[in-house]
């Protein structure tokens, strides 16, 4: 079970950390991702990190302010979001692939076989 919290109202400019705990399942053997799903959107991807944390994707429209990381030791997995714009507004999902040390992180939907149940973000202008 993937958990997903940090979420919130924020104006925009600020930031806001989301954390994806794992619980009852280690995801240290797969990579993770966060994608975000808009109202009448389709779901997205954000950002993915790789099983040992090594290497890193990010959406194009991240530029620079969304940054993912992990800590294996923990069964955590982290979205730092810095300048946030009313086009962020989402609710925000945690995902874990569906195979285990997967040598290039996936950036579909379809390669995730785990998810949370989302957090909502909420930017202001």
């Amino acid at each position: 079970q993937l958990v997903e919290s940090g979420g919130g109202l924020v104006q925009a400019g600020d930031s806001l950390r989301l954390t994806c705990a794992a619980d009852g399942r280690t995801v240290s053997s797969v990579a993770m991702g966060w994608f975000r799903q808009a109202p009448r959107k389709e779901r997205e991807f954000v950002a993915g990190i790789g099983w040992s944390g090594s290497s890193t994707v990010s959406a194009d429209f991240v530029k620079g302010r969304l940054t993912i990381s992990r800590d294996n030791a923990k069964n955590t997995v982290y979205l730092q979001m810095n300048s946030l714009e009313p086009e962020d507004t989402a609710v925000y999902y945690c995902a874990a692939d569906g195979r285990a040390f997967r040598a290039v992180v996936q950036t579909s939907t379809q390669a995730y076989a785990y998810w949370g149940q989302g957090t909502q973000v909420t930017v202001s202008s």
